[in-house]
């Protein structure tokens, strides 16, 4: 399934790319991925293959009428293929090419107390000195790592939680007994 996500992403990223719509297209399909993840009859309905393709498509067109015709087109290919349930898949890829175009790198940053948006900000203003790319910082709160920070910066963990170090000091003492 990712595969099959990652190639439809791809093709509409180069369509959208291409005609100058990368925003526009990337808002839109978002809308369409919530709207549809939000009511689960819409999801049966576009799904479900007790409906005809002409019966989908008829309702494609009223779900998004207004969209970009490059978005319908892709949307009513999904349907043709029977690949609609891809879509939150293709979703994610498409949003992840399009932070890649756009130099935008997520991190997350989880404390055990509320950060202080000033630590929060320096942290931030760091990881983008390093890496060149403008960063959206999320940060959350869980007391389960008792002190430290946990930064995620894309698919890398910096983990310097007091529970982590605890964890690998049971473990050097485990090994030494």
């Amino acid at each position: 399934m990712e595969h099959i996500a990652r190639v439809y992403a791809d093709a509409l990223f180069g369509v959208a790319k291409e005609k100058g719509k990368l925003d526009v297209i990337r808002d839109q399909l978002g809308q369409f991925a919530d709207a549809l993840a939000e009511n689960k009859q819409l999801q049966l309905f576009f799904f479900s293959p007790y409906f005809s393709s002409a019966e989908k498509e008829d309702g494609l067109s009223k779900a998004v009428a207004g969209a970009e015709p490059e978005l319908l087109n892709f949307l009513n290919l999904l349907l043709e293929k029977h690949r609609m349930p891809v879509l939150f898949r293709i979703r994610k890829q498409f949003d992840s090419l399009w932070a890649k175009e756009n130099k935008r790198l997520g991190v997350t940053v989880t404390s055990a107390v509320e950060l202080d948006p000033e630590i929060a900000r320096k942290i931030g203003a760091e990881i983008e000195g390093q890496t060149g790319e403008v960063v959206e910082l999320s940060s959350h709160v869980d007391p389960d790592i008792l002190g430290g920070l946990v930064v995620q910066v894309g698919n890398m963990v910096l983990d310097t939680s007091i529970r982590n170090r605890l964890e690998k000091l049971r473990k050097s003492v485990a090994r030494a007994a």
